[in-house]
């Protein structure tokens, strides 16, 4: 595995043959008998890595199931993929592209069998299939450790490399999101791919190197579309070749060469953005829309995507290996400028880029992730022998402490969220209680915190609901009031109310027409009641209904996520659902499950409910 090709040397340059040389080789972490052992050990060290890399990313892997309690996970990606099995390959949907939609279709198809298995699978008990897309996202995330490993040695050396993949194994953006079966990650196996061919690019400037960057790249754009900021590092590889003595010819054929192989990888991955155009093109819009509108993502309170960008490198990688990235960058343009020019500008367009827009999220960052890292590792290398010169016996424990420094910040909070997520989630919890307390049939108010299914017994639906729930929902997603004005609907009318709009419709008046007609119990969470919290006066009278149905009301039940004596934690579209903070227990909201008092609930003479 550690086996890599080493780059021309500072003599084939100076011949005029075209090629690069690579910069000054670091001192050896140690030094073997013979180049054999050497490359057994390198070997060993990134087999470890990646085994560790891999059980951290499916530690807790089953969190919250059978249900899928991550809004974009459990709409976008695995529901697709079995819906292949009804249709032709056009997914039917472009906001996303359908790279892992695909490969999670594939998949299932293996494991399970045809249309017919999948679907009585997921309707029986959808845990497996669940399981199956978030491990396919956990490998996913490892390959992409390992190619920026070898990106790492190619462009450096074995320390920088190993070192690169190390701090990527323990970031807790990327050991996060490998437990969702979402895109983000596994965006970054073709992109770190993309990042390998473009080292090469780099030091050789072989086709075979424009070729494995044109797929990396072509492959990243077909999984998510943000995956297409390493053509800004592609570019400023071919640039370098371009102005090397006699490299001028072969560095305008590898970019073609690099666009058509991009351009077949990704209609390969995504051939209905040609066959259903239209709506590959309505997609793009969407998204283009959705990641600039604010009116609709209530409890947004951030108005600076920069600063935000800059304090979710600080939690989501790590505010050292932040830091000795800047100082990497810095310490190449002295070193390998033209290192520089390759890495730096991605890392500064995307930023610039992603906090121009109106919705800012820390996942959304993971893209550069890797480069970042190889910026961190080889800063942190530089340190070392730079402390090596006046004390050479602190050698080993000046490279102990510098791995430990980048390291250690996303090693404990991601093994935090591995304890997290193998604990049962809070909305289970609440489910259970309600199992055993509230009898079937009876009328409940759930606040949009959990899915449809959440209702209702998977795979046993009720004979006693018409729609097979074990209870009666309050229809959460109709209102009277528009949430776009808050005003109140003419007679007869009314509105359909997604997540986002939720607190907006939320009235006192909605207590007393609980309790009129039968709607004994309220689901809170936090995760919606924690949107008004974050902007009051955006929706004062959500507040207003929240403190009229305490008033009105008994706590019959509640299910805290955090470790005891410590939280709440406030609310932020980021760690109230990555559970970042330490003071997270447990996945989830806080539940509290509402007893109403007066009405139609008010407790009979008898003392039964």
């Amino acid at each position: 595995m550690s086996t890599v090709e080493s780059p021309p040397t500072r003599e084939a340059d100076a011949q005029g043959d075209g090629r690069q040389f690579a910069p000054v080789q670091m001192t050896p972490m140690f030094s073997a008998p013979s180049l054999g052992l050497e490359r057994l050990w390198w070997g060993l060290a990134v087999v470890v890595l990646l085994a560790f890399a891999f059980g951290l990313r499916i530690w807790g892997v089953d969190h919250g199931l059978p249900y899928a309690y991550n809004a974009d996970e459990n709409a976008h990606f695995v529901t697709r993929a079995i819906g292949i099995f009804g249709h032709s390959w056009d997914p039917n949907y472009y906001v996303n592209p359908p790279a892992y939609t695909y490969l999670a279709h594939m998949l299932l198809g293996i494991s399970i069998g045809g249309r017919q298995s999948v679907a009585s699978e997921f309707a029986a008990d959808p845990t497996q299939i669940w399981i199956l897309a978030r491990v396919l996202a956990a490998v996913l995330g490892t390959l992409a450790v390992w190619l920026t490993y070898l990106a790492g040695v190619r462009l450096v050396d074995r320390r920088v490399g190993l070192l690169a993949a190390g701090i990527f194994t323990v970031s807790f953006l990327p050991v996060f999101y490998s437990k969702l079966a979402l895109n983000d990650v596994p965006t970054l196996a073709p992109l770190c791919l993309a990042l390998w061919g473009i080292a090469g690019v780099l030091r050789f400037g072989r086709k075979r190197d424009y070729v494995i960057a044109g797929i990396g790249l072509g492959l990243a754009c077909a999984t998510k579309y943000t995956g297409g900021i390493v053509l800004v590092a592609l570019i400023a590889a071919t640039v370098v070749q371009f102005t090397a003595r006699g490299g001028k010819a072969g560095a305008s054929r590898g970019l073609a060469i690099a666009g058509g192989m991009a351009l077949v990888a990704f209609l390969a991955a995504n051939p209905y953005a040609v066959l259903n155009f239209p709506a590959f093109l309505e997609g793009l819009i969407h998204q283009s829309d959705a990641s600039g509108d604010t009116a609709g993502k209530l409890g947004l309170t951030q108005n600076n995507g920069y600063a935000y960008y800059l304090w979710s490198f600080g939690w989501g990688l790590g505010w050292v290996p932040l830091i000795f990235a800047v100082g990497g960058a810095v310490r190449l343009w002295f070193d390998e400028r033209r290192l520089v020019w390759v890495l730096v500008p991605a890392v500064v367009l995307f930023v610039l880029f992603m906090g121009s827009q109106s919705r800012y999220f820390g996942r959304w960052l993971m893209p550069v992730f890797p480069i970042v890292c190889i910026l961190a590792a080889y800063a942190a290398f530089e340190l070392a022998d730079w402390g090596e010169r006046f004390k050479p016996a602190l050698k080993p424990t000046l490279v102990v402490a510098v791995v430990v420094a980048v390291c250690a910040q996303g090693f404990v909070y991601s093994l935090h969220s591995g304890l997290v997520l193998s604990r049962e989630d809070t909305r289970n919890l609440a489910r259970d209680w309600m199992v055993a307390n509230v009898p079937v049939g009876t009328k409940i108010v759930v606040e949009p915190v959990v899915p449809d299914l959440w209702a209702q017994d998977i795979g046993n639906p009720s004979p006693l609901t018409s729609n097979g729930n074990r209870w009666i929902k309050f229809p959460t997603s109709r209102s009277e009031i528009d949430p776009d004005t808050g005003e109140k609907l003419p007679f007869g009318e009314s509105k359909i109310v997604n997540i986002e709009d939720f607190e907006k419709v939320l009235t006192p008046d909605l207590v007393s027409q609980y309790e009129e007609q039968g709607y004994c119990f309220v689901v809170v969470g936090s995760t919606q009641r924690g949107r008004a919290e974050a902007e009051p006066d955006k929706v004062p009278r959500a507040l207003e209904y929240y403190r009229e149905l305490e008033r009105r009301s008994e706590v019959a039940y509640r299910a805290s996520p955090y470790a005891k004596g410590k939280g709440p934690v406030k609310f932020n579209f980021d760690w109230t659902f990555d559970y970042y903070p330490l003071a997270y227990n447990r996945p989830g909201p806080e539940m509290t499950v509402y007893r109403l008092l007066g009405g139609q609930c008010a407790p009979s003479p008898l003392g039964t409910g």
